[in-house]
């Protein structure tokens, strides 16, 4: 099933990547600035964040004397986080949301969600490009940055997909994960060091919320645009949970497709 739908999707890539284009222009389509906002907006973001948080409220890492330390844990964060987010929320509904067209579909249904995800990408990749010319202008964008952080990214994402594709799935049937999806984000979102820092949590708490998905993604991310002490073994509780996730996926995106489409 795996190896037949990437065959579809590769098939389609230029509907696929003509899909994309067109979501990023339409978004934009009837703003006077138009494609300008990708860049403005992310723009706007980043520096609010760091004159609010590093000039503004002087906030600081524990034993982090660097002005911007804390400007640039939250934007890796906080980026970060947007990113996944942004997938499993586009994602989860995208069967509801394209009902008539899936039943008429003459192209591989699954690239819906992944054109969505695409699209989730293209914004992730400008807004982290500000951020990382931003990190070169203060000396603290480094070689570990770049051949690391796309490992991070990498099993980000696939997180994001399959937890979407399942969820997408399951909202046919129930109606209520659609709901449900934000609020448990939000938990998720609090319970995961991003605006804090989990120096800042007690032992026992960091035990139990190193369990959460993105724990040690965010973890692994922090160190790495800080230059501190960072550690690949961070990768492999994500990995392996990635991984599970798009074997389940795969299996009930595949039993379940069937029914799914006789229900919408």
């Amino acid at each position: 099933m795996a190896v037949s739908s990437l065959r579809e999707l590769w098939r389609y890539r230029g509907f696929i990547r003509a899909s994309v284009q067109r979501e990023v222009q339409l978004k934009y389509k009837d703003s006077v600035l138009g494609l300008w906002w990708l860049i403005g907006s992310p723009l706007v973001m980043i520096l609010i964040y760091t004159l609010v948080f590093s000039r503004i409220m002087h906030s600081r890492l524990p034993d982090m004397d660097m002005a911007y330390a804390y400007s640039v844990y939250l934007c890796a964060g906080l980026l970060q986080w947007n990113l996944f987010a942004e997938i499993v929320g586009r994602t989860q509904s995208f069967v509801v949301e394209n009902a008539n067209l899936i039943k008429k579909a003459s192209f591989p249904v699954i690239s819906l969600p992944v054109i969505a995800s695409l699209g989730s990408l293209v914004n992730f990749g400008i807004i982290y490009g500000l951020f990382a010319l931003f990190m070169l202008s203060q000396g603290l964008f480094s070689l570990p940055i770049l051949l690391v952080y796309p490992l991070v990214l990498v099993v980000l994402v696939a997180m994001a997909f399959a937890a979407g594709i399942i969820l997408a799935v399951f909202n046919v049937f129930f109606r209520d994960i659609g709901q449900l999806v934000p609020l448990t984000l939000q938990l998720l979102f609090w319970a995961t060091p991003i605006v804090y820092p989990a120096s800042i949590l007690p032992e026992s708490a960091k035990a139990w919320l190193s369990w959460l998905p993105l724990y040690n993604l965010m973890t692994l991310s922090h160190q790495l645009h800080l230059g501190i002490a960072w550690s690949l073994q961070l990768l492999l509780y994500p990995l392996g949970l990635s991984a599970g996730l798009t074997v389940l996926a795969m299996t009930v995106y595949r039993r379940l497709y069937g029914d799914m489409l006789d229900e919408i």
